[in-house]
């Protein structure tokens, strides 16, 4: 299936070539093999062999697999440079043209890209992908994918080779802009950019439009002297008020998610060689007074989570479409946010929450054990993951461990502590303007956030029972002295530092389960969903202490059946009924958190 959508949405050019569509494609026992034998199968890329949309959907171990298609590169691109992008392709890849190695990528959830110019002979060139992704290894990120045959539990179908778009762009010989950062400075008013450019600098211009809907705010043009380098733009000029920028809405939120747009050009003696178009939003996340703060004002934060699987395609959305759809049915239902769990998300998803106004928690695939080489794909993901994904002002939160999962024994082993340490350091230094969890759920060093999890709420009777869920008459250090899961909210050494509390997982309601499905507790028919739904949703509301929340979850998945929506997004109940009971307590909050409607 051609795709038409560009996808990379943050960073568009006009010349591109859609790789995706039928392959040739086999398993492989021998990764010594530098070149396939016959290849005996079809597949739909970029759909995994595990899938049905796929057009194979084998669920049994294949860990070494090829790809392989013709290029018919268009003659006009024979004076460009060529560049191959790689969505993401799970797990570690080596690209051949021609019978030739262009080069390989380790990790499966982040973008890559190589420069393919002279590979190519424009006369069917042939692409081939070697790839190689070891089912039972627990030392790689694999987040919800499961190291055994079959799903079970809350371990899902494993994705294995290109799972996200394939594509060819056609750049200028002598040089392009090969990057952009954004960072908002939301207290000046201004916007720095970051510029990368690749290639030769001389006599080379670089023009700057920003835009906020058909009114041009900057216009800059500069002569190009090094290929790294920052601006910082004003975003306000003798016509605008600077009082009325908030006014104006010129500011991202859920609510107003205003953007700007932005066009590159780069010029060479008098001829335009590049343009990408672009955007970005203004928008702020900090902690102040033990509360989330989004643009200077407390926010919060109504979740949920979504794990970002379909029944025929997994963990690839079977059209753009849906993508938009699970945004747009999450808001339908009152929630202005998700936390994306244990999977980086096509930039498609990231593209429509930056449209639609809807913060999202970027997580990365977990490994399930602790070693030094676990520890080393960890840290390598991220920093591509940031690479990736720092210019969407959806996301506010990078939640780089869940529940302990890579460091099972964080609680007792130093060793352990010093990586979540240093990862929460780490995706600091590469990224000062969002919040870090440093271990999701328990179990906390160093955090931005505590966010507690727990499914330990049982009936109504038992709800008196149940602390974290603490409604006014409980105490802040009733929770944070509490164990979910028999686990401590914080390590040994550490303790809270005035930041929000947030309930991050909680919920899981199954309902029409059936005879292989579960939920972590469970509703007999569809007045009973609603009813607990709005009893925990109620307490949680009620709490002093809690600032926010994430429940779980969106929709089932495969063996999970505790989701608001059917795996193929039916509403198990009224959408509205569901934003109901999210906004019941609207004024509630806006008075707890000192806003006015």
């Amino acid at each position: 299936m051609n795709r038409p959508e560009y996808p990379r949405p943050q960073f568009e050019r006009r010349k591109w070539l859609n790789l995706n569509g039928k392959w040739q494609f086999d398993f492989t026992d021998n990764l010594e093999e530098q070149q396939p034998q016959a290849l005996t199968q079809m597949i739909e890329v970029p759909y995994v062999f595990q899938s049905k949309q796929s057009g194979i959907e084998i669920k049994s171990f294949h860990d070494g697999v090829w790809y392989q298609r013709e290029l018919m590169v268009p003659d006009t691109w024979q004076d460009k440079r060529l560049l191959l992008h790689f969505g993401a392709v799970d797990y570690h890849c080596w690209v051949y043209i021609n019978h030739q190695l262009v080069g390989e990528h380790i990790g499966g959830h982040t973008s890559f890209s190589f420069d393919v110019t002279h590979y190519l002979t424009f006369d069917k060139d042939l692409l081939t992908l070697k790839v190689f992704d070891p089912s039972t290894d627990e030392e790689i990120p694999r987040g919800k994918q499961y190291w055994q045959e079959h799903s079970a539990a809350i371990w899902y179908t494993r994705t294995t080779g290109i799972w996200q778009t394939v594509w060819l762009e056609a750049v200028d010989k002598n040089g392009y802009l090969e990057k952009v950062f954004y960072t908002s400075e939301f207290d000046r008013g201004s916007v720095e950019i970051a510029y990368h450019y690749a290639g030769d600098l001389t006599d080379k211009e670089l023009c700057t439009r920003i835009y906020y809907g058909e009114e041009l705010i900057v216009s800059d043009r500069q002569q190009l002297t090094e290929h790294q380098f920052t601006r910082s733009y004003s975003l306000f000029n003798q016509k605008i008020d600077r009082s009325d920028f908030h006014g104006r809405g010129w500011t991202w939120t859920p609510e107003t998610p205003n953007l700007f747009d932005v066009v590159f050009d780069v010029w060479s003696q008098g001829k335009c060689i590049d343009t990408v178009k672009s955007y970005f939003g203004m928008r702020k996340i900090h902690i102040q007074d033990g509360m989330v703060h989004l643009n200077n004002r407390p926010y919060y934060q109504k979740l949920v989570l979504d794990q970002g699987y379909w029944p025929t395609s997994l963990m690839t959305a079977p059209t753009d479409e849906d993508y938009k759809k699970d945004i747009e049915l999450a808001k339908a239902m009152g929630f202005n946010g998700c936390r994306k769990h244990q999977k980086v998300e096509d930039p498609r998803f990231l593209f429509w929450a930056d449209q639609l106004g809807f913060i999202v928690w970027g997580e990365c695939a977990s490994p399930s054990v602790y070693t030094r080489t676990s520890g080393g794909k960890v840290m390598a993901e991220w920093q591509e993951i940031i690479d990736r994904d720092y210019n969407h002002p959806c996301i506010t939160t990078w939640v780089p461990i869940n529940e302990s999962w890579g460091v099972p024994n964080i609680s007792v082993d130093r060793q352990q502590q010093h990586f979540s340490q240093a990862i929460y350091h780490l995706i600091h230094s590469l990224d000062p303007t969002r919040l870090v969890i440093s271990n999701d759920g328990w179990e906390m060093t160093e955090s931005d956030i505590c966010g507690i999890h727990s499914y330990v709420h049982g009936t109504k009777e038992e709800l008196e029972k149940y602390d974290h869920f603490a409604a006014s008459l409980r105490t802040k250090d009733t929770i944070l002295t509490s164990e979910p899961n028999r686990r401590k909210i914080y390590c040994p050494g550490f303790q809270h530092q005035d930041v929000p509390i947030l309930l991050t997982e909680f919920g899981g309601i199954g309902y029409d389960t059936g005879a292989q499905g579960w939920g972590y507790t469970n509703a007999a028919n569809e007045a009973e969903f609603i009813q607990d739904y709005q009893r925990v949703i109620d307490a949680v509301y009620q709490s002093e202490i809690l600032h926010g929340f994430c429940y779980t979850q969106l929709t089932d998945v495969e063996q999970e059946k505790n989701g608001l929506l059917t795996a193929d997004r039916q509403p198990k109940c009224p959408l509205d009924t569901i934003k109901q009971i999210n906004v019941r307590w609207h004024t509630t909050i806006i008075n707890k958190i000192q806003l006015s409607d």
